[in-house]
């Protein structure tokens, strides 16, 4: 049923071929696109190519999609004797139909199948959730659309910074849409909204929106409502029921919208600036504050406490961001104080920023041997939870008598720990002295 579904959903970005009597369809549908999975390839597509051509003499469609099987969330083939199968009407009850939509795009990667189930849908019923709050929040600090608003003249660092990324992130979009890469595009927009606008933007004119600075305040709130306006667009055919809602209910109190949503032009913003300049320094700020946050969370360093961070070999465009990004970092990252220094003292952890070496030192706050020594016991029990999902892939026997998807589930918990014993391994290195 979800297989079925999954076809139908993937319609809007496809087209299913039209005959010759119907040019006004073709117009809108240029391209013939079969939407298909890979298990019956040669009862039907195939079978359909050769009826065209013998009957017609012409092809039925240009481009085949082949989506991958849809499976339950263990990776097993969905039947009804096993009672596994995942009806798409409860989930889009349970979730809406939105966060599943947006599901099958994420894991519609070719040459993989998809695992389905509530859970997973569940993550982007936050996510649709993390977008209204997002929209929210512009509302409530007056982040309205502005007519006559250019994104190509802002001239704060992070409003420059945050058109380009938009920018980029259009481009992508496009380009995967274009070739039918669904699962990239949603990947790449998820990340967009979610790690860039909601997480750094948001955060990073947080005292621009509080401060006394009327221009500066003018302009952020008008480059916020633009890129909330780009993101309703990009996100509109992977998730069309919020973003309408949201694109209606953000001009309530600004300007009526020209049109609905779904009439309103693609996003193409091949020819604003890049600002390159701005996208380093706020690329610069934005690994060093998640460096810092990284080192707190995995040294359990209390959220309350107030520690200074030292730079050392850092250049002088390096301190001299440092000082223009002063007051931003000591409020993201928690700090004292930030300043550059001559040598790093003993019994801090350490991690490489561009040129330079940024230390916290933490001896007074927690017990440094204490913490080396958790986590040299935690990355041992990884590994050797990591030896042990070796041998049993490399058990022969085991390999060909497991069913495909417990090996599967093998794989990813075996990439998990991997992925975890490197980010121990880096902890580790980090305590100096």
């Amino acid at each position: 049923m979800l297989d079925t579904w999954f076809s139908s959903a993937l319609w809007p970005f496809s087209t299913l071929g039209w005959p010759d009597e119907t040019p006004e369809l073709k117009r809108f549908y240029p391209t013939s696109v079969l939407v298909t999975g890979f298990d019956i390839i040669f009862f039907w597509v195939a079978r359909m190519m050769m009826m065209g051509l013998h009957f017609m003499n012409d092809v039925p469609f240009h481009t085949v999609f082949i989506h991958p099987r849809v499976l339950d969330e263990k990776g097993q083939k969905m039947s009804k004797t096993k009672g596994n199968v995942v009806d798409p009407l409860e989930l889009i009850d349970a979730y809406g139909a939105d966060a599943l939509r947006f599901t099958l795009a994420l894991a519609a990667g070719q040459g993989r199948d998809m695992r389905i189930g509530p859970s997973r849908v569940e993550v982007n019923r936050n996510f649709a959730t993390k977008l209204w709050n997002a929209s929210r929040f512009c509302e409530m600090n007056e982040c309205v659309t502005r007519a006559d608003f250019d994104p190509a003249r802002v001239t704060l660092t992070v409003n420059q910074w945050i058109v380009a990324e938009t920018a980029r992130a259009a481009a992508a979009a496009t380009a995967a849409l274009e070739t039918q890469r669904f699962n990239e595009a949603a990947g790449g927009i998820y990340h967009f909204v979610w790690d860039v606008f909601c997480d750094w933007y948001l955060e990073l004119i947080k005292p621009v929106l509080n401060g006394d600075d009327g221009p500066a305040r003018v302009e952020s709130r008008a480059t916020a409502a633009w890129v909330r306006d780009q993101i309703f667009a990009l996100l509109h055919p992977l998730m069309p029921f919020i973003t309408e809602e949201l694109w209606a209910r953000t001009a309530e109190h600004a300007a009526p919208r020209k049109s609905l949503l779904i009439e309103a032009a693609w996003p193409k913003l091949d020819s604003l600036p890049t600002f390159d300049e701005a996208r380093a320094e706020i690329g610069w700020v934005v690994n060093l504050v998640s460096g810092v946050r990284s080192i707190r969370a995995e040294m359990r360093v209390p959220p309350s406490s107030r520690i200074s961070l030292l730079l050392k070999d850092a250049s002088p465009d390096t301190r001299a961001r440092m000082d223009r990004n002063r007051d931003l970092i000591l409020t993201l990252a928690r700090l004292s104080a930030v300043q550059p220094a001559d040598e790093l003292p003993q019994g801090s952890a350490q991690f490489v920023i561009g040129e330079a070496t940024a230390a916290l030192p933490l001896g007074d706050v927690i017990d440094l041997a204490a913490e080396r020594a958790r986590l040299e016991k935690e990355l041992a029990k990884t590994d050797a939870e990591i030896a042990r999902f070796d041998a049993k892939l490399s058990n022969e026997q085991f390999v060909s008598r497991a069913p495909e998807e417990v090996l599967n589930e093998q794989r990813e918990k075996r990439a998990d720990a991997a992925a975890l014993a490197e980010r121990l391994r880096q902890a580790v290195a980090r305590l100096h002295g």
